[in-house]
Formats: structure tokens, sequence, C-alpha cells
């Protein structure tokens, strides 16, 4: 009887606290501040058209360093604690023919698509986790449809290391060129035309570097759970 008591006092003091967000909610009619100083200055001083981008590879970007960072962490974590020993064998499975034939068809029409979305990431909605975690999903297809598909874990090493380190140095040379309080910002690569694939300084090379370390980190991820869910 107490415990019910207890859970019904609780519900009541959530419904309590919610009774003032639901009926004193108003729908902002504009843009506050800071959101309206984004817009303006990412067509204005970025010539980026996308308003997200511009705020989570510039604005904001020590945060995506930030969220690059924690995903290889935990990836780098969870492949530690998932790892096989070489002793240990896979149990066999069947492929499946459906999808040996659909992965032949759909795996190089995802990665297409994956890179389309993080080299125009800042055209268009997307970016450079979208695609690497479209790209990742490719190789998920080929992992499901071949029992014995095997990653070339030298070739995500490198690409992964490759892409983190050229997206710092990136950071750098916005410092190097532009001076302090510059870090990551694109416009020492030049800003292009409005609306150009080539455009929005170095952006597209920033999501692009992204796009390819997460999808190294989360193809890799992929890899580590399928050894360990192979185990007799």
């Amino acid at each position: 009887m107490i415990k019910y008591l207890l859970t019904f006092l609780v519900l009541a003091g959530l419904i309590w606290l919610s009774v003032p967000l639901i009926t004193e909610f108003t729908t902002s009619e504009g843009l506050n501040n800071i959101s309206s100083e984004y817009v303006q200055l990412s067509a204005e001083k970025l010539n980026i058209p996308n308003t997200v981008t511009a705020i989570v590879v510039t604005f904001r970007g020590l945060d995506t360093l930030g969220e690059v960072t924690v995903l290889f962490l935990a990836t780098a974590g969870v492949g530690f604690f998932l790892k096989r020993k070489d002793s240990e064998k896979q149990k066999k499975r069947p492929g499946s023919e459906i999808l040996k034939t659909g992965s032949g068809i759909l795996t190089p029409m995802i990665i297409v698509l994956g890179v389309y979305i993080f080299v125009h990431g800042h055209l268009t909605p997307g970016g450079g986790f979208q695609g690497g975690v479209v790209i990742a999903s490719a190789f998920l297809l080929l992992i499901l449809a071949y029992e014995n598909f095997k990653f070339s874990h030298l070739l995500i090493h490198i690409s992964e290391s490759i892409s983190g380190f050229t997206y710092v140095l990136i950071g750098l040379a916005g410092l190097a060129i532009l001076g302090f309080n510059h870090f990551l910002d694109p416009r020492w690569l030049g800003l292009g035309e409005w609306g150009k694939l080539f455009s929005a300084g170095a952006v597209p090379i920033i999501y692009s570097l992204i796009g390819i370390k997460v999808g190294a980190e989360m193809s890799s991820l992929l890899d580590s759970m399928r050894d360990e869910g192979g185990h007799e």
C-alpha cells in the first residue's frame, strides 16, 4: 500500500510541476538575439546557406571536435571490451542469397549517398556525422550478407587517424593565417560563390573529414560487435 501511495505522490508532483510549463508556454514569433546573429553571420560572413552547418562547424567547432573525440573513445572502449581472442572460433552461419545479391547493388549506392550527404552538408541538411553513419550502414549490410566478410582494420585505422589529424590541422590553419580566435575558421580557404559546391571555405573539407572519421569508427564498432556475436 505504501508503495502505491508513494508512486501516486510522485506522479502528482510531476503533474504539478508540468502544469506551468503547459499553461504558460508561448510560441516564439521570431528568433532570439543569438539565433538572429547566427543566421546573419552564416550568410554574410561564412557564405553558408545551411545555418546549422555554420553553427556546428565554425561557431561551435570546438564542441564538434569534442563530440568526435567522445565518439572515438566510446568506440575504442566498446572494441576493447568486445575484443575476440584469436583462439576463439566464430560460429558459421549461412549467408542469405537475397542479402548477397542486394548488397552487391545497394552497397555502392549507399556509400555514394553517404559521401553526398557530408560533401553537400554546407548546402543541404546533413553533414559529417550523418554521412559517416550512412557509410557505416553499407558495411553493416556486407556483414549481414557475407558470413566471412572481413574489414581491413589497417585501412580503417589509417583513415580514422589521418582524417582526425587533418581536421585539427585545418583548425590550426585558421589560427596561423587569420590570427588568434580563428580556430576552425573556414574563411582562410576562400568563401567562393554562394550556393556552389566549392564554397563556404574549408567547411566541405572539414565535413568530409568528419564523415570519413565517423564512418571508420562506426564500421570498426560494427566489426567488433560482429566478432563478439560470433562466439561459440
